[in-house]
């Protein structure tokens, strides 16, 4: 069930049997020359939905918006600081502990997010020891290509070129979900750099058209559509531990 198709009294009898919830969280930056702005936010809740799907437990509108400081220097990207994007998980944190959730689980699509998202669990778990609140709250990060069995697929199905930006298996979810919106697009190098980079602007001087070390070409559709099935089953496999759903 998704939360913003649901009425409070639904989602209060869903309360009844879970007190778990999935918000999806991604990132609006470039993602090379075929990669949609979109496509770290959109993997996060393609995957999430269709995890609902399976599981049958509650999922969350997606915080489109991440940390994406390092890709500012190419047009399109929308970052939060990370001050910003700490003030919303908390905010979204306590807005659902409020309503009764107690296992609150985002499904991240963007790396940029992981040390912020976590500090930001680390203030709230401060601040409810510091007030001594006795209620339970769990509250986790799992970026879907960290899921069991993700990184294993990923290796098979590209034992080169996968990278760690503009990856052709984010581009290949996106291809599947969204088939008028595919890309097609000469890459040169094939190949792009890989390496370290300080800001936006070193990024964009070491890795021109915004990939670091793929090859977003060999992203294809039906690659996506098992790359989606995969997570989501082991997504839902992972929220069978909160609970009944």
């Amino acid at each position: 069930m998704l939360l913003v198709e649901a009425t409070w009294k639904e989602v209060e009898s869903h309360l009844a049997d879970s007190r778990a919830i999935v918000m999806p969280i991604g990132s609006v930056e470039q993602h090379g020359p075929m990669g949609l702005l979109g496509t770290d936010a959109m993997c996060a809740e393609i995957i999430a939905r269709r995890a609902g799907e399976i599981g049958g437990f509650l999922v969350g509108p997606t915080l489109a918006l991440g940390m994406a400081q390092s890709h500012l220097a190419f047009p399109g990207t929308i970052s939060l600081k990370p001050s910003t994007l700490m003030a919303v998980v908390e905010d979204v944190v306590a807005s659902l502990s409020n309503s009764g959730f107690q296992q609150i689980i985002f499904l991240n699509g963007h790396g940029g997010n992981v040390a912020t998202v976590t500090t930001a669990f680390g203030e709230i778990h401060a601040q409810r020891s510091l007030q001594h609140d006795p209620d339970n709250l769990e509250l986790a990060l799992k970026s879907w290509f960290d899921l069991p069995g993700i990184r294993r697929l990923l290796a098979d199905m590209y034992p080169s070129g996968h990278g760690s930006h503009a990856t052709p298996s984010e581009i290949a979810i996106t291809q599947h979900a969204f088939p008028h919106a595919v890309k097609q697009v000469a890459l040169d190098p094939q190949t792009a750099p890989d390496g370290r980079f300080s800001d936006a602007h070193d990024f964009r001087k070491r890795y021109p058209d915004g990939r670091k070390g793929a090859d977003s070409s060999l992203a294809k559709p039906e690659d996506g559509a098992k790359l989606i099935e995969a997570a989501a089953q082991a997504l839902a496999a992972e929220m069978t531990r909160y609970g009944k759903t």
